[in-house]
This record gives structure tokens, C-alpha cells and sequence, in this order.
């Protein structure tokens, strides 16, 4: 049978065509069809909205799939790296994409320009090494991305800027040393971020007292298991801390925290750091973490303080209730005596006094998502100006003790150096005057005393001064010294004092035990 031409009438007019052009319009219209409704490839597996790729050998995404496909797996191929271009068609309802296990190394700005409506990203089990910036711009609503078992070192500040839905970061297993801050703190840091899984990796030490800033409910998704950290007292008060607070980061792989002495930097014996007593840790460097992290509060008397409660829940239509340490409850929008709570679950003491001191309980309850949490916070009241009087005091104690020690050394040095010349300067100038006579060191030269007037006599009655006088007599061996007796030392000069009786008044000599007598002329 043979096609032969044909008139077709139509409520536009009579068409004709001949064999060949109805041939042609036929499969130009299976074509057109065909690609704007999507044909599934050789290679790939399709089902509804979802096409499987996997383990087919391949190095591009094929051409030939329809466009509004929501889930794309090319896991187990030859991708090598992504460009603007790897994707060759729009596919703006894709929202998981799935390239793990391929041989990808690099990732060039622009990559996911043609699937912007990612959610899920899997890109883990590459040879990633560096994440430079900016990578995943154009994913402004992606949630989920995975990067784990990469070879990844370093990651740029910016690599995931403009990520501002991303809920979850896998960086498990790979080769980072340092803690990535920046996904928390900083310019572009991830708001939304509320697991952040980097175990495994070669981290040996973590900003505690940055990270300390970071809200309960983003932290509780930080897990650290399985790296090599130094022993240290502040990293173990953070870890207890998050324990105490059931942080499924710490409490799921609490035998997975261990860590090894400096003094053994290959980590040949490790130690569990979630272990009690551990290091002998201070009882004060604990109570520095949990100050860092508001589980300690210090407060003065008389001035208003006001403590958050940190809930890992603390979203909308969360309801806050307080706990004092005499078991009141404290709710919202009933002031009690002292105490206010928020709306936010802040809770509000106006005039702290020393009996408020204790361990205050704040719970959080989400009846939406049947969720509920209990965070406690210790308060310390002091009286500041008790305080400060004690402190007033010894540093007036040890200030008069400083005086007193400097007043002495200066006593000891006034002593030493302006005092009159020592014995041996004394006999030096004694060797320098003329010798002496041995016969007689000296005579006694007793001044007879005349009456004095009557006024003066009763003041000198029974007083009588006598002179030394050395004889000039140089011999050998006296070496100039002046000697009453020749076995006695001399007195330079003194006044001696007799006492007579008043019949003797009139008398013109002394008598001296040891003195010879010497009769007046």
C-alpha cells in the first residue's frame, strides 16, 4: 500500500501533503514533544518526578531530561569538576541533588546558577581539598549540605555566604584544623545554622570563649567526637556544661570525646575527657566556663538583673515558666514581689537581695511540638560595699606594713652610712699624735677653789673639776697615748663628783680612791 497525496479539509481551508512532508512533521513533532515532556535516559533510571543516574559511568548530566524533575541522584561517576555549565539546562524545580562518591576537585563560581531551588545538596565522598568564596551563592534557599569525607583543609570565610537557609552542615571526616568561627560569628555568618558536624577531623583546640556566645539552641548541634584535642580544664567545664544540659552532640557520643597530653603530640595514650575528675581539674576554672556560658550569674545588691534562658526550643509559641529556690513559680504577666519573667522567657530580679542567692530553674514548653526543657542557673547575691570595706581594710593592713618596712630599711641605711666614725677610724687618729710619757700619762691638776659668793656657794658646794694634762714625754712604745695608769684605759675627759661633809667645804683637796694625791702649792 502506497501513500498517495491527500486533501484534508479543515475549518481553515483545504492542506495538502505529500508523503514526505507528513512524514516529517510527524517525527518533528514527536521531538518537540518528546523533549518538552521529558524523555527518561539509556543510562538512567526514571520514576515520576525522580531520576537515578547512578553508577552509569558518566562525566556531564545528560541533556535529555525533562525539566521538572525535584530529585536528580549522579552518584558513582566520573564528575570531575563543576562549572556554569555542567547542568546544560535550567531545572528550577530540582530540590535535591545528589553528586557524592564522583571524583570532583574543584567547584568554580556559578556551578548551581541553573538549579537555584536546591534544598538538599550532597556533594560528600569527593577529593574536595579547599572551599574557596563564593561557592553556593546562588543556593539561597538550600538547607542541607553535605561535605563529608572530603579532603577538605581550609575553608574561606565567605565559601558560604549567602546561605542564609542553611540548617545543617555536614564537614565530617576530613582534614580541617582549625574550628570554622566564621560560620558563627562574623560577616557571613549562617543565622540559621543548627548542626554543625565536623568529627573527625585534626582540631586539637576550640574557641571556647567565642563560642560561649553562641545561642543554646544553635550550639547543641556542634559536634566535636573523634578529635585529637589537647587535655584541657576550660575544654572539659564545656563539655560537662553541655552534658548536664543533654546536648544529643555530647550525651549520643560521650566515648567518642578523648584527647591527649601536650607532652604527647602523638596521642599515643588518650584519655576519655568526658571522665570524672578529670586532670583534677579546679573547681574555679569550671565555674569560669559555666560563667561563660550563663549558667553562673554574679549580682550586687540593690542593682537589676536580668537572666536569659537559653532554651534549645525557644521558638514561637514557646511558653517560659521560672523556678525560684523556695519553689515559687514565676510566670509571665505575674509579678511576683521581686521577680518579673518576659514574654521571651528573660527573667527580671528588680532589687536582688542576699536571700535571692541560689540555683534557679527555668522551663520551656512547646505544646505545638510537644517539646519541653528545664535549664538551671545559679545566682550569686553579694553585698558589694561589705566587700569593699574588707578589701578597704587590707589594703590598709598591708600598706602600713610596706611603710613600716621601708621606714626601717631606711633607719638601717641612715645608720650605716651618717653615723661618727667606727673604733678602728679612732685609732687611726690616736696612732697620729705624739707619744707619751710612761711614767706618768697625766697629771692631776687640782684647781683650789676660792670662796665664792655667797649666792653661788651653795651651787657649788662639794663640785670640784680636774684637767688632764699629758706630758709631753715622747718614749718608745707609748705611741702618743694618753694614760692615767699604764694598765688602764683613758677616759678622755670627765667630771668627777665628791661628796664631803660641809665642815669640809673650805678644803682645796680631793680625795680619789684610785687617784694619787695631789697637795696643793
Amino acid at each position: 500500500m502506497s501513500l498517495s497525496c491527500q486533501t484534508i479539509s479543515t475549518r481553515l481551508g483545504v492542506l495538502k501533503l505529500n508523503c514526505k512532508g507528513l512524514l516529517f512533521l510527524l517525527v518533528f513533532t514527536i521531538s518537540v514533544c518528546g523533549s518538552a515532556s521529558g524523555l527518561c535516559p539509556t543510562a538512567c533510571i526514571c520514576a515520576s518526578d525522580i531520576v537515578s543516574c547512578t553508577n552509569k559511568n558518566l562525566s556531564r548530566v545528560p541533556g535529555t531530561l525533562f525539566k521538572f524533575i525535584k530529585r536528580l541522584d549522579l552518584s558513582y561517576n566520573r564528575i570531575a569538576f563543576l562549572e556554569p555549565e555542567w547542568v546544560p539546562v535550567l531545572f528550577d524545580k530540582l530540590n535535591t541533588l545528589i553528586i557524592n562518591h564522583n571524583s570532583i576537585s574543584s567547584i568554580i563560581t556559578g556551578s548551581f546558577s541553573t538549579t537555584p531551588n536546591l534544598k538538599y545538596l550532597d556533594l560528600s565522598s569527593n577529593n574536595l581539598k579547599t572551599l574557596g568564596s563564593p561557592l553556593f551563592q546562588e543556593l539561597r534557599v538550600l538547607e542541607v549540605l553535605l561535605l563529608y569525607n572530603n579532603q577538605i583543609t581550609q575553608i574561606d570565610s565567605a565559601a558560604f555566604g549567602g546561605l542564609y537557609k542553611l540548617q545543617k552542615l555536614y564537614l565530617c571526616c576530613n582534614s580541617l584544623s582549625h574550628f570554622p568561627l566564621d560560620l558563627y560569628i562574623g560577616k557571613h555568618k549562617l543565622t540559621e545554622l543548627v548542626l554543625l558536624d565536623i568529627s573527625y577531623n585534626h582540631i586539637q583546640s576550640v574557641p571556647i570563649q567565642r563560642i560561649s556566645l553562641v545561642p543554646a539552641k544553635r550550639l547543641s548541634g556542634i559536634y566535636l567526637h573523634g578529635n585529637p584535642f589537647y587535655c584541657d580544664c576550660t575544654l572539659y567545664a564545656m563539655l560537662i556544661y553541655w552534658y548536664h544540659r543533654h546536648f544529643n552532640s555530647v550525651v549520643d557520643f560521650k566515648n567518642e570525646y578523648a584527647c591527649v597530653l601536650r607532652s604527647d603530640p602523638k596521642g599515643s595514650n588518650k584519655l576519655p575527657l568526658l571522665h570524672d575528675n578529670f586532670l583534677n581539674c579546679s573547681e574555679s576554672t569550671i565555674n569560669v566556663s559555666f560563667h561563660a556560658f550563663g549558667f553562673i550569674h554574679e549580682a550586687q545588691v540593690g542593682e537589676r538583673l536580668i537572666v536569659h534562658c537559653d532554651s534549645k526550643i525557644s521558638d514561637a509559641g514557646t511558653y517560659f515558666i521560672w523556678v525560684s529556690p523556695d519553689n515559687r513559680l514565676l510566670e509571665p504577666d505575674k509579678d511576683t514581689d521581686n521577680f518579673k519573667v518576659f514574654h521571651n522567657g528573660s527573667l527580671e530580679i528588680i532589687d536582688p537581695q542576699l536571700e535571692d542567692s541560689g540555683l534557679y530553674s527555668c522551663i520551656a514548653i512547646n505544646k505545638r511540638r510537644l517539646l519541653n526543657e528545664t535549664i538551671e542557673v545559679r545566682i550569686n547575691v553579694s553585698n558589694f560595699t561589705v566587700n569593699r570595706s574588707h578589701a578597704h581594710e587590707a589594703f590598709n593592713t598591708a600598706f602600713t606594713t610596706l611603710a613600716a618596712c621601708v621606714a626601717s630599711i631606711i633607719l638601717v641605711l641612715l645608720y650605716l652610712y651618717l653615723t661618727p666614725c667606727p673604733c678602728q677610724c679612732k685609732t687611726r687618729r690616736r696612732k697620729r699624735k705624739l707619744p707619751q710619757s710612761s711614767a706618768h700619762s697625766s697629771i692631776l691638776n687640782s684647781t683650789p677653789s676660792q670662796d665664792p659668793p655667797a649666792d653661788e656657794k651653795k651651787s657649788t658646794s662639794g663640785k670640784r673639776v680636774v684637767f688632764l694634762e699629758p706630758v709631753n714625754e715622747p718614749k718608745q712604745g707609748q705611741n702618743g697615748k694618753v694614760r692615767l695608769f699604764p694598765k688602764e684605759t683613758v677616759i678622755a675627759e670627765s667630771i668627777l663628783k665628791t661628796t664631803r661633809a660641809k665642815s669640809d667645804s673650805d678644803s682645796v683637796n680631793s680625795v680619789f680612791s684610785d687617784t694619787p694625791f695631789m697637795p696643793s702649792s
